[in-house]
């Protein structure tokens, strides 16, 4: 068991923005949701509506809304109007995903305090960089309050996005975990991928790239509604994965992309073949559910629940990979790769959106193992990780 490195207070990027004077005078836009709060709790939107020298103009919620209150994928959220702070508040997951010229028009400022979860499909960040760009468009400068990445900025994994298979879970070229905070990812974006916005990067204080969030000394609070503790953050590069299969990853239960099942497995056999294969850092305990909702919605399913016992050595997307393969080899007759559509994609298989490429799939389909496949992913990390360093900033 890996031993956890003390509690820590980390100064978020929010918290050092408000106690500076940048915001005075200006009239400002927030892009935020339920997890966008301070140490005491406190919303961002609250913070800025009580600022003595600045004017809360407008709130921008991501995917699930600015109130996190929708639970599944490509469930629209609509505008409305905030009748506590007084103030328009805009979906960015709607008729639109990129802010409006209209929008903007009367921001001196767009505020991005956002809690990303370190891993590429996660929309979030690309609700920031399409803010960054139109902000780009109307001359507005932007803000990005760093927060930590929950699954710690060491270690990067996975498969890199291929061009040509860019969705709105994946934009860019970057693996799947990338290991950087939002506010180094930002940088990445903007200057790198060439977006070019007028950019400031609120730093934290306190926080180390070997940090999960139990280090921090912060309250977890939900980012989005299947993202309801920590130990979902650590299993979820690898769960996520199975969004692009006919498996239940979990949701409509109360461990979401830990709890992964379906109808034709038998869970203690499956998870006695999962644990025989020796993954690092990482143990898999037969469990039974019954979904809620979504996939297989009252029917029993079967499967394992994924135990991360060593961060420093487990690996979550070939753990991932390694679990779609066993679900597969239980019944190839009944395993299926879910349709189109995925995230606004229509023609792109989702499995391949979420993996990047159809590599992924077609690794799978020719019964390539778990650990083969993550070595083919590795050079491109190795790319990816030389372009990284110039953008971090801890």
């Amino acid at each position: 068991m890996a031993v956890a490195l003390g509690r820590m207070s980390v100064v978020l990027g929010s918290e050092r923005l408000l106690a500076s004077k940048r915001l005075d005078g200006r009239r400002v836009g927030i892009v935020c949701n339920p997890a966008s709060v301070d140490h005491a709790l406190q919303h961002v939107a609250d913070r800025i509506a009580a600022h003595p020298a600045a004017r809360l103009g407008a709130i921008f919620g991501p995917q699930h809304g600015f109130r996190s209150d929708l639970q599944d994928n490509m469930i629209e959220t609509r505008h409305a109007h905030d009748e506590v702070r007084r103030v328009p508040v805009y979906s960015l997951y709607s008729e639109v995903r990129e802010p409006t010229d209209d929008m903007l028009r009367d921001l001196d400022v767009l505020v991005v305090d956002l809690q990303d979860v370190g891993v590429r499909i996660y929309t979030y960040i690309y609700t920031l960089a399409n803010c960054l760009k139109a902000a780009r468009r109307a001359g507005l400068p932007v803000v990005v309050c760093d927060r930590p990445n929950p699954i710690g900025g060491a270690q990067v994994e996975g498969m890199v996005l291929v061009p040509g298979f860019e969705s709105f879970v994946g934009m860019y070229p970057i693996p799947m975990r990338h290991g950087m905070t939002i506010g180094e990812i930002a940088r990445l974006f903007n200057e790198h991928f060439g977006i070019g916005a007028d950019l400031e990067i609120v730093a934290m204080e306190g926080w180390r790239r070997e940090m999960y969030w139990d280090d921090t000394g912060r309250t977890w609070i939900i980012s989005s509604p299947n993202i309801p503790t920590f130990d979902t953050t650590t299993v979820y590069p690898g769960g996520v994965l199975f969004e692009g299969t006919n498996v239940s990853e979990g949701r409509g239960t109360t461990r979401p992309f830990e709890l992964l099942g379906a109808p034709w497995v038998i869970a203690e056999r499956f998870a006695e073949g999962m644990n025989t294969r020796r993954l690092p850092g990482v143990f898999f305990r037969p469990a039974l559910f019954e979904p809620t909702f979504h996939k297989h919605a009252k029917l029993g399913c079967a499967g394992c629940q994924v135990h991360m016992l060593d961060r420093r050595t487990f690996r979550a997307v070939e753990s991932g990979v390694a679990l779609i393969e066993a679900f597969r080899a239980a019944s190839p007759d009944e395993f299926a790769w879910k349709p189109p559509p995925y995230e606004y994609e229509y023609d792109k298989m989702p499995i391949d959106c979420l993996a990047g490429s159809s590599e992924l799939r077609e690794q799978i389909e020719a019964g390539m193992p778990a650990r083969e496949i993550a070595r083919s992913w590795e050079p491109a990390v190795a790319r990816f990780m030389k372009i990284r360093e110039r953008f971090l900033l801890y």
